[in-house]
């Protein structure tokens, strides 16, 4: 069996580290080169970076940002936020990423994700995926966005694709949208449950696994970490486990992950 991965995550505003519960309650966690380094010499598996802001004018921060990185750090890392083009795929890879992760961009325009794994190999195209159980989409700030998508219709699962932080519906049923992603050359995918975001609750094991179950490509669970326990239970229906709230604010460390997982029969790399 390969080894699980633990993956921390760092959601970069103004060249900062953030957190918030649900993408809101936004407050600083720290300098992400810093946290970086910490997490490299801790055994981190992979880095992933988020710029959660994702626009135009923050684009020379995030590049100086991968590459500073990059001096730092000995781990594979992923880049998101703001890419919208095969050329920002090239120019974030130049600066030192490993990965890209697309998201909003790969809603709006599916071809992103051929154009980039064809150019730059599968391996490097990293598919992210925010999903929220339909029945929690009835607040009015929630909008449903017309997107030119053939996943939009004949609804499957419960589980819905949103944007824009879980603030803008697609009508995109998150099942059939992985499935689409993997064909259109996406080398992984990575999952979030928008309902349990900074909440340190739990994962959404049931929305984790049916995607997981859907899929021949790894999917990266997010969302809702709170203990090692939960932890475990994500990586017992999936490949890897996002983390950023129990890390950043020393709830656990990765060693101590790592160790329990270990003791509880779950490969990881010491």
């Amino acid at each position: 069996m390969l080894a699980k991965r633990i993956i921390p995550c760092l959601d970069i505003d103004n060249g900062r580290v953030v957190k918030g519960v649900n993408f809101v309650d936004i407050i600083d966690a720290g300098d992400p080169v810093e946290l970086a380094k910490i997490y490299d010499e801790q055994g981190a598996d992979e880095l992933v970076f988020l710029d959660i802001t994702a626009s135009s004018d923050k684009r020379n921060t995030v590049i100086d940002l991968v590459k500073r990185v990059a001096e730092q750090v000995f781990i594979p890392f992923t880049v998101g936020g703001g890419i919208r083009t095969v050329e920002d795929v090239r120019d974030v890879l130049a600066a030192g990423a490993d990965k890209v992760s697309v998201n909003t961009a790969a809603v709006n325009s599916p071809e992103l994700i051929t154009q980039g794994s064809h150019k730059f190999g599968a391996q490097c195209m990293v598919v992210a995926i925010d999903a929220r159980r339909r029945k929690n989409l009835q607040s009015p700030e929630v909008q449903p966005k017309e997107v030119n998508n053939d996943c939009a219709c004949d609804v499957s699962s419960e589980y819905e694709v949103v944007i824009h932080g879980g603030r803008t519906r697609t009508g995109i049923d998150a099942v059939k949208w992985a499935r689409k992603v993997e064909q259109l050359g996406s080398g992984e995918i990575l999952l979030t449950s928008m309902d349990g975001d900074g909440t340190q609750k739990g994962y959404d094991l049931e929305m984790t696994k049916t995607i997981s179950d859907a899929v021949r490509i790894p999917v990266i669970a997010s969302g809702g970490a709170g203990t090692v326990e939960h932890i475990a239970e994500a990586l017992n229906v999936c490949d890897a486990a996002l983390l950023a709230s129990l890390l950043h604010y020393r709830k656990l460390t990765i060693p101590q992950i790592k160790d329990y997982l270990q003791k509880n029969s779950i490969p990881v790399r010491q």
